[in-house]
């Protein structure tokens, strides 16, 4: 009998969960300078080189406004209604917290991939 082999994970799915978990700090960090709707929060990620669809934007907003860690108002601006994002007091802990642990993380990769050359 063969030993189970678990299926093989390619490069894009690899980057798509490393990159999932950076998109919240993202967002928290982008929101700790600042109000912004949902269409000037993806020009920001995308400028700073992390595009999102919409598709995932806006479900991550809601998801984070449900765990209190945003707040939201509506407006009319512009001709229309808007939705409107900042960080609550929790927001700014958390994000406080997870860039704290990024870099946290980041120094242990680079004492590891220091390690192997």
């Amino acid at each position: 009998m063969e030993p189970h082999m678990p299926p093989a994970i390619d490069d894009s799915t690899l980057s798509q969960e490393l990159r999932r978990g950076t998109l919240i700090l993202a967002v928290l960090s982008a929101l700790g300078q600042g109000e912004q709707c949902g269409a000037d929060l993806r020009t920001i990620l995308g400028a700073a080189g992390l595009p999102i669809e919409e598709g995932a934007l806006y479900p991550m907003l809601r998801r984070l406004e449900t765990q209190g860690l945003l707040v939201s108002e509506r407006r009319f601006e512009d001709s229309r209604v808007k939705r409107f994002y900042t960080l609550s007091a929790a927001g700014h802990a958390a994000q406080h917290t997870m860039l704290a642990q990024w870099h946290a993380l980041s120094e242990s990769l680079k004492r590891l991939n220091g390690a192997q050359q």
